[in-house]
């Protein structure tokens, strides 16, 4: 199959294309695979630590209301007890919407339905004086949704270092895959840049010096390029050239034939001796047929 110069150098940049393009999907592929990951420790689980977080915080300020109601013998601020019911209810709700660990769909209904027994207590005593038993009883129930809290958030927090670790050990992968590529298509595109550098160095340097003999009258230099390309025709067309130089430089030195021409010369010569002879033949011939004449006639 004939390809052109320009069809050659154009297939060597669709391929050093096609080596960048294979190194950035690779690139993207592991990037947002690592991005996954982190995303998923950020959106599922770090979220569920706030959410544990949020929940302990409303139930804690609920207690101390409550706590320092009891103690100090003063009306219980229900809004704002409302307020943080409503607070840790939304929370709850949210962290029901983001499981992702084994075992936490049944912690977090545990957590649940713990938290509806408290809020249904509290609302039930809301009007009444708490007693000292009322208050046990409330602390019972707040230190086990604390507990079951604790866990939710302790699941969470095992599961971020078990993804850190996992997105660390993807990460490196990652990165030795990609040198490993990237080191595999340098080699490549290095040894077919110097290749296809060699190969037109090689032809422009040959042709160079081709045209420098010529110049310097040496026309027995000849060019011989491999392929079928515009070389191999730019080859053909110098060897003609050359071979019509030379055929001209032979005409031109041939040696003057003096010895040729002086013969020519010599035989000229003698052809203009020997019609000087035939004229004086044809001279003498008359002059005597006119004394033949006279004699005849005396007769």
């Amino acid at each position: 199959m004939r390809l052109s110069i320009r069809t050659k150098f154009a297939l060597g940049m669709v391929f050093i294309f096609v080596i960048i393009l294979v190194l950035i999907g690779f690139s993207a592929f592991y990037l947002n695979k690592l991005s996954n990951k982190t995303s998923a420790i950020l959106k599922e689980n770090y979220l569920s630590v706030v959410y544990a977080r949020e929940m302990s915080e409303g139930l804690t300020n609920v207690n101390q209301e409550i706590m320092t109601g009891f103690l100090e013998n003063k009306t219980i601020n229900k809004q704002l007890i409302q307020k943080e019911l409503d607070s840790v209810g939304t929370s709850l709700q949210l962290e029901k919407g983001n499981l992702t660990e084994q075992g936490e769909d049944k912690l977090v209904s545990a957590i649940e339905l713990g938290f509806l027994q408290y809020r249904d207590s509290l609302d039930r005593l809301m009007g009444e004086a708490l007693s000292p038993k009322q208050i046990l009883y409330f602390q019972t129930q707040l230190g086990f949704l604390s507990q079951q809290l604790v866990f939710l958030s302790q699941m969470n927090g095992k599961a971020i270092e078990v993804k850190t670790d996992d997105a660390k050990i993807s990460s490196k992968n990652a990165l030795t895959g990609m040198t490993i590529l990237g080191s595999f298509c340098f080699l490549i595109a290095l040894s077919f840049i110097y290749s296809f550098a060699s190969y037109f160095n090689e032809r422009f340097f040959q042709l160079y010096n081709g045209i420098k003999e010529i110049v310097s009258s040496n026309y027995g230099q000849r060019l011989y390029f491999d392929g079928v390309d515009e070389f191999y025709e730019i080859s053909l067309l110098f060897n003609q050239m050359a071979e019509k130089l030379s055929g001209d430089q032979s005409k031109e030195d041939e040696p003057f034939d003096f010895l040729a021409i002086s013969e020519k010369e010599h035989e000229d010569d003698h052809i203009e001796e020997l019609k000087d002879v035939l004229i004086r033949i044809k001279g003498i011939e008359k002059q005597a047929e006119d004394v033949i004449s006279k004699i005849e006639k005396k007769s």
